[in-house]
């Protein structure tokens, strides 16, 4: 049996990605400092948990003590404002945290380091859609600090011979999402509607995301395992506004209401729209879910867990 640690194991994707390689029968670790995740979200008698920081000088021990093949490397700082707020919290998590992981996976013999990267690292560019050769150009720490350890795999693949697989995420939604992150405006949505709040759509909601579904983002994890090295967007390859977004839930929660509209964020961006033609031809991986269906799973998953 092959053995799998997956980093942020507990959160929202990481838990999804633990789902999938149990029913592919790996053998798998988490690490999770449980600040965001939750151990409900896993299976605790099929998942070995270590509830720790993966900047913990004693996660070296859960190397030493296993040999793992893969790490699956999900735990980070994911919100935009947060980074901008308190840029040394955010270098600590995602570079630091990061750098200690690629350490310890050299070290211990790790063959292959899967890292959950962001459209982020793209900054705001004009030609669309965007593709893995794009130059980077991030517009926030937390997409620098991305940006960081894609460099930072690829050096130690050149130094140590480490192998690596690099997602790009576009901008992830599903059951179990909070607030905070990348993909989170669905989720706020989600708690305005179920909430009777009147929703809030920073600048004018012309604004467009490219939205996927947490199952297709595990699943493109599952596929990179068995990977070249390399780096691939994950996306869906569709543009949708804020505003649509926002429609999409009035037609789902069946209210008439209208938006509040504030200024723009700091170091949000105006487009993105990842292409994922390299992904679907190298992974063989294709995302399954629609947006309007992946929306009304949300949804459907958000009042379930409000009836219990």
């Amino acid at each position: 049996m092959v053995d799998v640690l997956v980093t942020g194991g507990c959160g929202f994707i990481g838990s999804k990605i633990v789902e999938k390689l149990i029913n592919k029968n790996y053998n798998v670790h988490v690490i999770d400092n449980l600040s965001t995740g939750n151990k409900d979200n896993i299976d605790l008698d099929k998942v070995t948990l270590h509830v720790q920081d993966i900047n913990d000088p004693e996660i070296e021990e859960v190397f030493k003590n296993n040999t793992f093949q893969y790490v699956i490397h999900q735990a980070a700082q994911t919100s935009v404002p947060v980074s901008i707020e308190d840029i040394t919290s955010d270098t600590k998590i995602n570079i630091l945290g990061s750098v200690h992981l690629i350490d310890l996976a050299n070290k211990y013999g790790v063959n292959k380091i899967i890292f959950a990267s962001s459209a982020a690292i793209y900054g705001d560019p004009k030609q669309l859609p965007i593709t893995e050769t794009t130059a980077a150009d991030p517009t926030s720490p937390y997409g620098l600090s991305k940006y960081t350890i894609e460099k930072y795999l690829q050096l130690a693949h050149s130094l140590y011979g480490l192998n690596y697989t690099i997602l790009r995420y576009a901008n992830v939604y599903g059951p179990k999402q909070t607030s905070l992150g990348e993909g989170g405006v669905v989720s706020i949505f989600d708690q305005y509607f179920s909430s009777n709040k009147t929703p809030i759509i920073y600048g004018d909601g012309l604004q467009t995301r490219d939205f996927i579904y947490v199952d297709d983002v595990a699943e493109a994890n599952i596929a990179a395992i068995d990977s070249e090295n390399g780096i691939y967007n994950v996306s869906c390859n569709e543009q949708t506004t804020i505003e649509q977004l926002f429609q999409y839930f009035k037609g789902i929660y069946g209210v008439d209401v209208e938006p509040i509209y504030e200024s723009s964020r700091e170091g949000d961006i105006r487009h993105s729209i990842l292409s994922n033609e390299l992904t679907l031809k190298e992974l063989d991986w294709m995302p399954k879910m629609s947006l309007a269906e992946g929306l009304k799973q949300t949804v459907t998953h958000v009042m379930g867990e409000e009836e219990k």
